[in-house]
């Protein structure tokens, strides 16, 4: 059985040659592999190398761009973490994802990003097709704030064959969002059976995870269809102190996915097809309300139904769908791909545990015992996206050293839709002023005026030009133009190049420009909830663009955000059992897209006035305001070697990469209030939201059956903001480094156990002041998570 070992160092670096491993004696998770050899090549079903459209390119060492391919065999059988965002995390440093906690919908879903940038500014694909963002647009917590994102969780680990990181800005090859750079999802369709069995909770006894997962990949029509079915039921953790009403820690989730991917040949090409369904529900848990005693009674609260005080719980009901069908075919000379891609989100909001304590108070004024219903429906939000693709390839042997030639087009028509709840979750049943705030505790409903569906379409053309220019030397370049319906059209461009200086080192280089539309969700989610402002009832309004309170306030209409980056790279290989990489990078962003704080009379008087006459007490907006620029380094170094009869593979890996905030530019009706528009405390979120280092160090022995794998994690410090602001200090965050053990017992070829600990020191942030930090806890869910040392088993069978 021949088993690829995990992180492959792509973009022209000559690497480690990689044989056949047995399966028992498999390579790390963290050990590059080879480009493959003709015969192995010849094997592959299909290859999708992202960065390259080059046609037949079968090794990534051919593209002039990074690229890190994680192979996720080993990592869905024996790996520590039961979803695809935690395993990335664990292994890629460029990736980010941490669990929030205390940040209402965005506990539900795990926002991922790279290079330390937001979650909307890297592009995923499946299967080089791609895939839909989530209806959710991030609000609180400490990591991609204002953003919406991409859940990769939607999609089952036992399904995936690899996950492709294009470390490299890429609008120009692929479109809107690929400024970080672009995360392909490739899923198997591979003849045989497996299944998957694991179990783990946190060394505390909380937040146990159960996992169930089979994939089956059978013959039809002369073609392949895999299937995949994955149940994970994950427990809530609470790392809240004795005597804290507070639940801080996972959510608790249940996924059901099933995941179809194959392709058979009809007529002259192949017929391609890839489909999945998730339903997650999920329940997260808000602040809690204080009961008897307390200022909660009877304003947020009601002594006949929480007397003893309680913690409302936002429930999400999640339904995510994928589709792909394809004809790939060949036009002459040329090579076909003629696709359909569908994608949808939805997420509906229950809330539980609670109560509107508007109802409940004028219960209690009519001399009933004072309550109301304790759940609510809170409506919710859904995105649609449709995307239709014709691309061809030519390569031409006779010119230069040999010409690849691609062009191509993309239509994709997007739907957004805000659903307003049921009354009891957002009215004021007793009149503002007289007690009970209106609305669900933990999560007021969307209301009617909230109410939402918006629609747009763009179409898009690109050339793509890759050519050996000469032995050692390839070049690439990419012109991309788009338009959209609602603002406007954008051309970006691309050239990158690798240079072979000698057998053992390889230098590249890429340069190019690129954009993010904003999201349909930053252009028209509409939150509103009643207040009571000097004594007048007024709505706390986050407006939409382009609707009348963000118009009387002069915001102008959100446009695309704008990128220029660079980089500079080289790769070394002195023996074939050492491999080294780095990349330097360089990304500036103009105009992005970021959610204001609240204006309201006090910090804006003359705004105040205008929102005041609109009923409106304070007000934020999303607006194209801030410039930043993005500075960093990607190392990485890999060994093997025989030690004590046994097999020793190490992997390093490194990134350092710093944001700064480099401009704000307030629209005219603002100007003077830069400081209303990005606080100190949201500027350090866009900044310092994820980690300025990280690290990976894997070890990997295998000596007969069993196998030891060592990993250890380190995240650099993060300063975060204060609710007060200053001169109360900032929140620091050291320096953290965490470490997971497993050790893997092969039975057969065929049959694995494995059993092991992540962050198995119990490594937690630095403690601040529960006062001043975002989630009312003692610490944010930043670096690796707040939930300590974790136990786990697999158990894992191929058929």
């Amino acid at each position: 059985m021949r088993r690829a070992v995990l992180l492959a160092l792509h973009g022209g670096a000559a690497l480690l040659a990689t044989p056949a491993i047995h399966a028992q004696t498999a390579a790390p998770t963290s050990a590059p592999t080879a480009a493959p050899s003709t015969d192995q090549a010849a094997s592959i079903q299909s290859v999708s190398i992202i960065g390259s459209r080059r046609v037949g390119n079968a090794s990534a060492t051919d593209t002039p761009v990074p690229v890190d391919t994680i192979p996720m065999t080993k990592v869905a059988e024996q790996g520590g973490q039961f979803d695809l965002a935690q395993s990335l995390a664990n292994i890629s440093p460029s990736f980010n994802s941490t669990r929030q906690s205390g940040a209402d919908g965005a506990d539900l879903v795990d926002s991922a990003a790279l290079r330390g940038l937001g979650s909307d500014q890297t592009l995923v694909l499946v299967n080089g097709k791609r895939r839909h963002t989530t209806a959710l647009v991030n609000l609180f917590g400490a990591r991609n704030r204002g953003n919406t994102g991409t859940d990769m969780n939607a999609l089952p680990l036992l399904a995936i064959r690899n996950v492709q990181v294009l470390r490299d800005g890429a609008a120009a090859q692929y479109g809107s969002d690929a400024i970080a750079g672009v995360i392909n999802v490739e899923l198997k369709k591979s003849l045989g059976c497996e299944s998957v069995l694991g179990t783990g909770e946190y060394t505390k006894g909380d937040g146990s995870n159960w996992l169930a997962s089979a994939y089956c990949g059978v013959a039809v029509g002369g073609g392949v269809l895999g299937i995949t079915g994955e149940y994970l039921d994950r427990g809530r953790s609470n790392r809240a102190e004795d005597g804290n009403p507070r639940i801080i820690g996972d959510t608790k989730t249940k996924n059901k996915t099933i995941y179809a991917n194959g392709e058979l040949p009809l007529g002259d090409g192949k017929l391609y097809v890839t489909a999945g369904a998730q339903t997650r529900d999920a329940s997260s848990a808000a602040f809690a309300r204080g009961g008897l005693g307390s200022d909660d009674i009877p304003s947020r609260n009601s002594a006949a139904m929480y007397p003893g005080g309680f913690v409302p719980f936002i429930d999400g009901d999640i339904d995510d769908r994928y589709a792909t069908v394809g004809y790939r075919t060949r036009l002459g000379e040329w090579a076909g791909d003629f696709s359909q891609t569908y994608g949808y989100n939805r997420m509906r909001y229950t809330i539980a545990n609670t109560l509107n304590a508007s109802i409940a108070n004028r219960d209690l004024s009519n001399g009933g015992r004072g309550v109301s219903a304790s759940q609510f429906e809170a409506g919710g939000f859904a995105f649609r996206q449709l995307t239709s693709n014709a691309d061809f390839s030519r390569f031409y042997d006779g010119i230069l050293g040999g010409l690849n030639a691609a062009f191509g087009f993309e239509y994709r028509a997007e739907n957004y839709r805000i659903f307003a709840g049921e009354p009891g979750s957002y009215i004021d049943a007793d009149g503002v002023g007289f007690g009970g705030n209106a609305g669900s505790q933990g999560f007021p409903g969307f209301q009617p005026g909230d109410a939402a569906n918006r629609n747009r379409h763009s179409g898009a053309a690109y050339l793509d030009f890759e050519a050996d220019v000469a032995p050692r030397t390839k070049l690439q370049a990419a012109v991309r133009y788009e338009h959209y319906s609602d603002f406007g059209s954008t051309t970006t461009g691309k050239l990158a190049g690798s240079f072979k200086a000698t057998d053992d080192i390889l230098l590249r280089a890429s340069a190019s420009t690129g954009f993010r539309a904003p999201s349909l969700q930053q252009m028209y989610f509409s939150s509103t909830f009643t207040d009571f402002v000097s004594g007048v009832p007024l709505d706390v309004v986050l407006a939409p663009n382009g609707g009348a309170v963000a118009n009387a306030a002069g915001i102008p209409k959100l446009k695309e955000e704008k990128s220029k980056s660079a980089t500079l790279g080289a790769t070394w290989t002195p023996t074939p059992a050492i491999s080294v990489t780095a990349d330097l990078y360089h990304i500036d962003i103009d105009g992005r897209i970021v959610l204001s704080g609240r204006f309201d009379a006090d910090n804006y008087p003359a705004l105040g006035a205008t929102l005041q006459a609109l009923g409106v007490g304070q007000a934020q907006f999303f607006v194209n305001s801030v410039d930043t620029r993005t500075q960093g380094l990607d190392l990485t170094a890999s060994h093997r070697a025989s030690i004590g009869g046994g097999r020793l593979n190490t992997f390093l890996a490194m990134n350092f990469s710093k944001t700064k905030v480099t401009g704000v530019h307030a629209p005219a009706s603002l100007a003077g209030f830069e400081d209303v528009l990005l606080s100190e405390r949201e500027r350090l979120f866009i900044e310092q939201g994820g980690p300025r280092r990280k690290a990976t160090l894997d070890f990997d022995y295998t000596l007969g059956r069993l196998e030891t794998d060592f990993r250890i994690v380190h995240y650099g410090p993060q300063t975060l903001g204060t609710f007060s602001g200053p001169p109360v200090p900032n929140q620091y965050y050291q320096a953290k480094t965490s470490a997971d053990l497993a050790f893997t017992w092969a039975f057969s070829e065929k049959t694995k156990l494995t059993v092991g600990g992540t962050n198995i020191f119990n490594v937690h942030p630095t403690e601040q002041n529960a006062d001043e930090t975002d989630n009312g806890f003692k610490y944010e869910s930043v670096q690796f998570g707040l939930n300590g040392a974790a136990w786990f088993a697999r158990l894992s069978h191929a058929f």
